[in-house]
């Protein structure tokens, strides 16, 4: 339950990321950021 959780807010937050940012290299740091945030979260 709690790892559905999680996983529905990673993808929300790297889907408005992912909308928030106008260039390449804003969208890789974007993903990044939330990869790092999961992982921080995970562990």
């Amino acid at each position: 339950m709690m790892r559905k959780m999680m996983m529905a807010a990673v993808m929300g937050a790297l889907m408005m990321g992912a909308a928030a940012c106008n260039t390449v290299k804003g969208a890789g740091k974007d993903i990044q950021s939330v990869g790092q945030a999961g992982s921080d979260a995970i562990h």
